[in-house]
Order: C-alpha cells, then structure tokens, then sequence
C-alpha cells in the first residue's frame, strides 16, 4: 500500500511554514492592499497545519458531511448572475448581488487571485472543495457580518474569521494591519473594532459549515439570526470616519498611478 492511502484524509492541508515568503508578500500587500493575491499568499506561506486541522472539525461536522456528500457547489451559485437577480430585494442573494457587483467585483475575482497567489487544487476532491468554499464565500462573510470593502472592514472580516477558523496567515495580516491603520489614521478605533469582530466570530455559529446554497431566498436578517450575529456597534460608530478614510486613501492612490 503506498505513503499517499496510509495518510490521514486532509494530510496535504499540512503545508510548511514560509516566514520569508509571508514577509515578502506582506511588503508588497503594504504597498497595494488591493493586490489580493497577496492575501493568499501569506495565508499559503504561513497556513502549516491550520487549515488541516479546520477541514478535519468541518468533515466531522453533520452539516459538513451533508456539504461534501452533495458536492455543494457555491461558486456556481454565486456565479449565476440571473438566479441571483431573481432574489426578492433584502434577501440574502440580493444582498450579495449588489454587494459584490455593486463594488465592481465578481466572484470569479476571487479564483483569479488565489491562483495568482500559488494557490493550486489538492489531490482529495474532498479537501479541494472544503479550501475552495472558504474562498468562494468570503464575501457571503462581508454580507452578512455587515463589514463593506473599506480598509478597516477587510481587517474586520479577517479577525472574524481567525475566531471562526484560526489560521496563523491570517493571524499575522491582522497583527500587521491593526498598527498600520492606526499610524494611517489615528482617530480611527482599529484595535476596538478588530477586536469587536473577533469576539462576534467567536459567538456566531460556525460559518463554514452553512449551506449558502439553500438560502439565497432566505431575508438577511433571518440568516443573521439563524448565524446568531448580532450589529457590531463599535464598527457601526465609526463607519462613517473609516469610509472618509478610504476615499482619502484611493484618491491618494490613484494621484500616485497617474503621477
């Protein structure tokens, strides 16, 4: 019997720790934190045995099994533009709709950059669906949890997310993160607000195991309630001041690409 059946499903999730790799993406994610690839870069370069150990909780799971054996597929829901208009306006589908389109991405984006980030499919269908749903729905994560697209907002999702499924990438991007806004922009709460999103991931109910798939019709608030996420108010107090900001930040970004 070969190495390769003698391993433990979800063994090709255990990747070695690249700090270097991580760093240098983390340079180039400081200079342009639109450049998303390097996102997954870090997480690819830093992940070691994090996301092994999330795949193995989540196929335990009832609704994990359920997920894998009926080979869920939420990118195509997420991709089917015209199924998603014909969600009634408040619903969950719509709300993502205009989130995504509204921002001028495309879920597609997302596979764009995770393979120009390095990230390739494994070899066990199982463990290549469970890391491409991950993918395909954070921004179902945006949605729901009610943080936009501004720079604090990203950070927000991410510490969310570290509560829900730790992984050492996404660790080190918020730690980074947290006092580079604050030398940005100072009277912005960071540290409050990165905080506040850890603490609301680690009340809700598992993200990771929700069937997106049979609820695009579902109001908003209903699968809010049902994921017990409840408003984040300190996030909601400084909306307004994190959205300046990045207006500030785009416009400034934008003088440097034409200068």
């Amino acid at each position: 019997m070969s190495n390769a059946l003698n391993q433990p499903k979800g063994h090709e999730l255990r990747l070695p720790i690249r700090p270097g790799e991580a760093i240098a993406a983390m340079r180039r994610l400081t200079r342009d934190k639109e450049d998303t690839a390097q996102v997954f870069r870090i997480v690819k370069a830093l992940s070691g045995n994090s996301y092994y150990r999330n795949f193995r909780r989540f196929a335990a799971s009832s609704a994990g099994k359920r997920i894998l054996l009926e080979r869920a597929d939420l990118l195509g829901t997420l991709c089917d533009r015209d199924r998603l208009k014909r969600c009634e306006p408040g619903t969950l589908g719509r709300a993502y709709l205009d989130f995504v389109y509204g921002e001028g991405l495309t879920a597609e984006g997302l596979v764009d950059a995770s393979e120009a980030g390095g990230i390739t499919d494994f070899n066990d269908p199982e463990v290549a669906r469970y890391r491409k749903r991950l993918r395909d729905s954070h921004d179902l994560f945006h949605v729901v949890t009610g943080y936009g697209r501004d720079a604090l907002d990203e950070l927000c999702v991410l510490s969310f997310c570290n509560a829900q499924f730790f992984n050492h990438g996404i660790a080190f991007i918020v730690a980074i993160g947290i006092p580079k806004m604050l030398a940005e922009c100072a009277r912005l709460p960071v540290s409050r607000a990165a905080f506040e999103a850890w603490r609301r991931g680690r009340n809700a109910a598992d993200l990771t195991t929700f069937y997106w798939e049979a609820h695009i019709d579902t109001p908003l608030e209903e699968v809010r309630w049902r994921l017990n996420l409840k408003p984040p108010v300190c996030y909601l107090g400084v909306q307004d001041l994190s959205r300046s900001f990045e207006r500030d930040f785009q416009a400034s970004r934008r003088s440097k690409l034409h200068a």
